[in-house]
Formats: C-alpha cells, structure tokens, sequence
C-alpha cells in the first residue's frame, strides 16, 4: 500500500515504539501510587510531560505556571477545553471549519442553550479575521470563548492565529487553538501561538495513538469533563498512560528535529504528487494559492464522484481520504470545502493526500500514476 493518509494518523515512529515498549517492560506503572513502583512511574511520567512543554517552548516546572493535561488525544482535548474554559453562560465562537470535535461539541451546546457564532472563512479557506471582533462581541454579549484551529485537516490550508490571538487578547477572551495537524509538522510554540490552550495529538506525529494533551497557560482554570480522581489537579481523572506518554515525548522530539526536512523534501513530495497528478488529469488543488502544511494536498477531480475514486484508488493501494477522517464514513459533502463557497462540481469529487517524512518520492510518482489511471478509467465510464 501507498499510504497517502497521513493527516487521519501517521506510522508510529520505530523509537517511539520502543520508548512504550520498554517503559512497559519495566513493569506495573500507576504513578499515583505511593510504593516505589509507582514513584519510578511518577518520575517517567514527570519527565516525559516536562520534555513534551520543553519541545513546545514551554516551562512546565514553574509551580503556578503552564500546564499539560494528558488526554487520549485530540477530540477529548478539544472537548474538554470547549466545556471546560471559559464562562460557559457567555457565547462560543468557534470557525466553520473546525474539526468535528470542536463543531459537534459547539452544536450540542447549542442545541442546550448556549449561544455560538461561528466565524466564516474565505474562499482560499482562510479564517475571516475581519469578522472576528465583531462575532466576540463585547459587554454581555461578550464571548466566554474562542477557538480556531492552527491548520485545517483538510485542505492543509494554515490559519492566521497570530491576528486571531491579537485580535482575542485586545477582546480579553481565552483563545484555543487546536492544533494537531501543525504541531510537529511546522514550527509551532505555545507561547508565540498567543493561545489561553492548545490541543495536540501523538498520532498526528508519528506518537503511539491514544495519547494527547491540552496544554494550559498560566492561570488557565478547566473543569473536568470526568469525575473519579484526583489525578492531574482533578482536571483529568483516571491512571495516566505512562508508556504513551513517553512515546509520545519521543515521538515530538524525532518530529521536530525532522522539520527542516518537512519543508523541504516532504514539501517537495507533496508538490511532485500535485504536479504529477494536475498534469495528467487536469485535476484542482484546493488551497494551494494559500499557505498550507508541507504534508497535505486537496484535489478535486470534476467529472468523478470522489467515493467511487476513493475506492477504485483503494482497491488498487493507494491510501488517501475524501474529508475528515472522523466524518469520512458520511456520503455528506465536506462542509469545509462548502464553507468555503466552492463549485459544487469540486466538492464533490475532492480527496485528500496526506504525506509525511516517511514518504518517498517513488511513492509520489508511482501513486500519481495509480490516481490517474483511475480517474481516467471511471471518466471513460
């Protein structure tokens, strides 16, 4: 199989692998308990956590200051930060392409009583940040909340978070920014991001799945989605994962270090795919006149429906995605294309490529070929 997937999950990385391989090895690891099996767990997991806010620019030492919350990954992460932050009797504004865990959340909410503005974007996908002060409103109309993600999943187009973060520390209201498909694939810090909370996501970077976090700035208050422990300051019970935790560190060190080679080899695999298949098919690359991740490409093939291509691609081994994985089981269009107000006859035959650092060129050659074969064989039908 080429796996062209890679922003629904990526391969873990062989020495993240072992890092969990070897912290479970080590035998039973509860870090709440107080034997000495536990406190050895204790210092793996405070290692870990403090090695994760090192790598994102943040000092997770400082008694007081920022916070990691650990979580099971992204949607928890942005679930806890929507309900958890914030007064929750004040609006949400949340961007129209955020990712289901964000939307679905802010729509129950909705449904419940809670006011949410929802900030459009323009047609390169681009968050409205004209619009922003005006959805945050002020007074008592004010927003309890907002949160725009640093990139989208889809079409990999980046979001401009630094005015959104101007824009939100001028209005006085916490911003989150969910940002797993930017953290480890492009230079990103915690603190330069201007964020109240950050989502991240291990499996988005090559990190065990299962894992994740909310980071927490300074003075940052989150109530807990769970009941039953103590653990993590209450704010998320339940016996952390040790072993995750520690793959995950590694996973963000291997990650980082590598991000000079995202910008250049894998940005060049991606735009060899691009190239290769535009050339071939006469396709559409969604977003491209905007700055995207160097891992994602969206390409509309008009004249094709994009569930019959996903599938022939499929059955021939190549791996993509037609939207959000999350949603990617729906024969819904993908509402973040149609946000962004394109043609019909795009949104409808769009899929999504996701490489990564483990990809090869061969691979972008080879997969175009594969894509072209395809589109032309269900054209010709």
């Amino acid at each position: 199989m080429i796996y062209l997937d890679n922003n629904a999950t990526t391969v873990t990385d062989p020495d993240a692998a072992k890092v969990v391989h070897d912290v479970l090895m080590q035998g039973p690891a509860n870090a709440s308990s107080q034997h000495s099996a536990g406190q050895r767990a204790r210092g793996v997991l405070d290692d870990a956590i403090e090695h994760v806010g090192r790598l994102l620019g943040s000092d997770l030492t400082r008694p007081g200051g920022p916070r990691l919350v650990v979580t099971s990954g992204g949607t928890e992460s942005n679930n806890t930060a929507l309900r958890g932050i914030g007064d929750a009797d004040r609006p949400l504004v949340v961007s129209c392409i955020e990712h289901p865990s964000v939307l679905s959340a802010a729509q129950k909410m909705q449904k419940a009583g809670r006011i949410v503005r929802y900030l459009p974007v323009d047609s390169d996908g681009v968050v409205r940040t004209d619009r922003l002060a005006d959805l945050i409103g002020e007074g008592e109309d004010l927003a309890g909340l907002v949160s725009v993600m640093s990139a989208n999943n889809e079409t990999g187009v980046q979001q401009p978070i630094d005015e959104v973060a101007k824009i939100c520390r001028w209005k006085n209201v916490p911003l989150h920014v969910d940002a797993t498909q930017s953290i480890g694939k492009v230079p990103f810090t915690v603190h330069s991001s201007g964020a109240a909370a950050v989502t991240l996501s291990a499996h988005k970077f090559h990190g065990p799945p299962g894992i994740g976090g909310l980071w927490l700035d300074a003075g940052v208050r989150v109530d807990a989605l769970m009941q039953g422990g103590e653990q993590q300051l209450a704010s998320r019970p339940g016996t952390e994962p040790v072993a995750l935790v520690a793959g995950m560190a590694k996973a963000l060190e291997n990650s980082l270090a590598s991000l000079d080679k995202m910008s250049g080899n894998v940005a060049a695999i991606r735009d060899r795919l691009e190239s290769e298949i535009c050339r071939r098919t006469g396709a559409t690359v969604i977003g491209g006149d905007s700055p995207r991740l160097p891992t994602t490409t969206c390409i509309a093939f008009p004249g094709v429906d994009r569930q019959s291509l996903l599938m022939a691609l499929d059955m021939m081994g190549v791996a993509c995605s037609s939207g959000s994985a999350c949603s990617s089981g729906s024969s819904q269009p993908s509402y973040v294309l149609m946000a962004m107000g394109l043609d019909r006859s795009l949104v409808d035959s769009a899929l999504r490529f996701g490489v990564s650092r483990f990809s090869t060129e061969k691979d972008a050659v080879l997969a175009a070929e594969l894509i072209s074969s395809a589109y032309q064989r269900l054209r010709s039908i």
